[in-house]
């Protein structure tokens, strides 16, 4: 089991269990576990959304769309069975938090699971790990295995007449089926690609049931919020962004590492507080504040909270948690590369677009990077990446298009300089290894 990190400015909640082997059922119990969802039996839907309201919690995973509001948009009568589906995908990367949950505290997502279930009428979840991730699906398996044996899932749960059921899957390694229809889709035995939108899942969702889907973090902070209050849980956070978060700081660091921080938490000392600044005293080059997906951030820009309001009025996204730290020796045109030949593998192809867009934006940069490319290339690819925007079926190939114009736009000298043949940074790998590792 990995060494756990922690720090001072940390407010633990949703990690407040991890390390002290709450995978085992009796110690999760012992550790007030599956409280909450019997109190949530008692007191009723309407307390539960109510009190996801009250907290503030928005989704974990990357949109930030408040919790509470999107349970209680699964209408209340239908003729088709509901649903709760978990994604703990997490295939973004830079990533690394919800790994943590299902290693050290899987009996909470279970529980979040049921207490979803309870606020929406449905009598099923599943929880869907990411295709890598068949090493925690023991973990997981067991612990659903254990709340069967305890009465705690199944028929009649807690003795209380009420019916609940938790199945498990992983996927097959597919960075697309993170968005929530594309994971419908590869959860129903299909190929994972994306579904045109409207209708919601909320209404008509997985087997064409209403669904409601949850990263892993968002769920397990659940019977949290229910035990401590909601707006107990709110004033954890900043304004309109309650509670706290699971950051995975990597990169050049000190202390990378997976820490639970209050949603405002500045970035910076995140960064030189937390992690321990930038690892050998090297220099600040840049900042991925919440995935590869977000737009980089320059050193003079990280002086900003870490909720989903701040960081999008500083011209980025707080994403998945994710915060990679890049240091003066990196090359920013390899780090392009690296980025955009991930999302051209990674993407389903339905969509023009996306499977266009993406595979010229690689192929100019690997030009690029590779000595031979010419002064049109770097308005090509900015252009390319803006007409990718917002006209695809699902989020991929905003995900590719934001991180490559912020790019451009901040470090233009630098793709300049390549093809000028002055390369900056310091190469780690070669263009062939790198684009071939995708």
């Amino acid at each position: 089991m990995p060494t756990l990190v922690s720090h001072p400015d940390e407010v633990k909640v949703v990690s407040r269990r991890f390390g002290m082997g709450a995978t085992d059922i009796d110690k999760y119990v012992e550790l007030d576990g599956y409280k909450a969802v019997q109190e949530a039996i008692a007191k009723g839907p309407e307390w539960i959304i109510n009190e996801m309201k009250a907290s503030g919690l928005r989704g974990r995973g990357g949109a930030g769309f408040p919790t509470g509001m999107k349970w209680s948009f699964v209408p209340k009568q239908s003729e088709k069975p509901k649903y709760v589906l978990v994604n703990g995908d997490e295939s973004e990367p830079g990533t690394c938090k919800d790994h943590v949950l299902f290693l050290h505290d899987p009996h909470a997502v279970i529980e979040g699971t049921m207490i979803a279930g309870l606020a929406i009428g449905s009598k099923l979840g599943f929880i869907y790990l990411r295709g890598e991730y068949r090493y925690l699906l023991k973990i997981v398996e067991k612990a659903v295995a254990d709340a069967y044996a305890k009465g705690f899932l199944g028929k009649n749960i807690f003795g209380t007449g009420v019916d609940f059921d938790v199945i498990t899957q992983t996927g097959a390694g597919a960075y697309e089926v993170g968005e929530e229809s594309a994971l419908m889709e590869s959860l129903e035995g299909k190929r994972g690609v994306p579904r045109i939108k409207p209708p919601f899942p909320a209404v008509v969702g997985l087997y064409g049931g209403p669904t409601v889907i949850n990263n892993a973090e968002t769920i397990a902070n659940a019977p949290h919020i229910l035990l401590m209050g909601g707006e107990a849980y709110a004033k954890l956070g900043s304004e309109r962004n309650g509670g706290t978060r699971l950051f995975g700081i990597s990169g050049h660091v000190e202390r990378p590492g997976v820490y639970e921080l209050p949603m405002g938490y500045s970035l910076r000392k995140a960064i030189y507080d937390v992690a321990g600044g930038i690892k050998d005293g090297k220099k600040l080059k840049a900042v991925v504040p919440g995935g590869s997906s977000c737009p980089v951030m320059l050193p003079e820009e990280i002086d900003v909270g870490l909720d989903f309001d701040q960081m999008g009025k500083a011209g980025t996204m707080l994403g998945s948690g994710g915060i990679v730290v890049l240091d003066e020796t990196v090359s920013i045109v390899e780090f392009a590369l690296r980025t955009i030949a991930f999302y051209q593998h990674e993407s389903c192809g339905w969509c023009i677009p996306c499977r266009e867009g993406t595979d010229w934006i690689k192929k100019t940069l690997t030009r690029v990077y590779n000595g031979g490319g010419n002064k049109k290339d770097v308005d090509n690819v900015q252009y390319l990446a803006e007409n990718m925007l917002g006209r695809t079926f699902c989020p991929l190939g905003d995900a590719a298009a934001m991180p490559t114009i912020a790019f451009v736009k901040k470090f233009r000298k630098e793709f300049e300089d390549y093809i000028a043949g002055n390369k900056a940074g310091t190469p780690i790998i070669t263009v062939e290894q790198l684009v071939g590792a995708h």
